[in-house]
């Protein structure tokens, strides 16, 4: 395929309001002040995975394990890590136009076809709705009447170039499909092993997520946390007085980051804390 050798300078196929693949290097020096070498990656909510990509492909990880309870965003990444040929080829093949839309539209809501289809869907909808948002309607409007139209997020050849990449590196990357809080529970205390939480946010997770947590869930977390605040593990969270009183006792670091919300003129920005575990103190 001619896609394969567009070179690829975005890792991840999905577009994620507040992704977090600019964490990369970020995640590379906390790494290396403790010395932690080609650890396990670990992302208990995975979303665009972009900083966990980015890690991998640059080899700093040995693998990367990505989970997310989302059974659309799951379907995407075990759709591409089981089938990246197939992935990219769909994505040259398909047309981009709002008929098209609503056939992918229904798939989704659906969620009866296979693990292919319902990720292809995911995928499609991702790169043509309203600033990524699953539940946001076309760039560009149902009669294709905005300054951007449909296609304005998918340029084919390149993201057939980002699943082939992906492709390359799919025996060093496990996908599940669980519960945020329970899946970690499984990776805390495991040896050489990493992991990057970016749980839902607390104050605008409804315009953001499929998958919402509660007071009691983002307690649940951090009662997890900081009972294991002796392992490997970074969190980051909105900037709120609830969130500092969850993590009183860890190391926090203020963030910076920009984001669409279906307007590419509707930008927020917002400012982040993360909160790092005890061996992480002196980064």
């Amino acid at each position: 395929m001619s896609s394969s050798k567009t070179k690829v300078t975005y890792p991840s196929p999905l577009r994620y309001p507040g992704g977090k693949t600019f964490l990369a290097p970020e995640l590379q020096r906390i790494l290396s002040v403790i010395n932690l070498k080609k650890p396990i990656y670990v992302e208990p909510y995975a979303g665009g995975a972009g900083a966990a990509l980015s890690l991998l492909f640059a080899g700093k990880v040995k693998k990367i394990v990505i989970n997310d309870y989302d059974k659309a965003i799951y379907s995407f990444w075990k759709a591409v890590i089981e089938s990246p040929e197939i992935f990219a080829q769909k994505i040259i093949s398909t047309p981009v136009d709002v008929s098209e839309w609503k056939k992918q539209k229904e798939i989704y809501a659906d969620k009866s076809g296979t693990t292919f289809e319902i990720g292809f869907a995911t995928f499609f909808l991702n790169r043509t709705n309203r600033s990524g948002v699953m539940n946001a309607g076309p760039i560009g409007g149902i009669k294709q009447g905005g300054n951007y139209k449909i296609n304005a997020r998918y340029n084919k050849s390149d993201l057939a170039a980002r699943i082939l990449e992906i492709g390359k590196y799919k025996s060093r990357i496990q996908v599940f499909n669980e519960e945020g809080i329970e899946f970690t529970k499984k990776y805390i205390n495991k040896k050489n092993t990493f992991i990057y939480l970016d749980p839902p946010y607390m104050k605008k997770g409804k315009m953001l997520y499929m998958n919402l947590y509660k007071d009691a869930d983002h307690e649940r977390l951090a009662k997890l946390l900081n009972k294991n605040k002796d392992s490997y593990w970074a969190l980051t969270y909105e900037e709120m007085k609830k969130v500092r009183s969850l993590y009183e006792n860890r190391k926090r670091k203020r963030l910076f980051l920009k984001y669409g919300v279906h307007d590419s003129r509707n930008i927020h920005k917002a400012r982040e804390l993360m909160i790092l575990s005890t061996p992480f103190v002196t980064t």
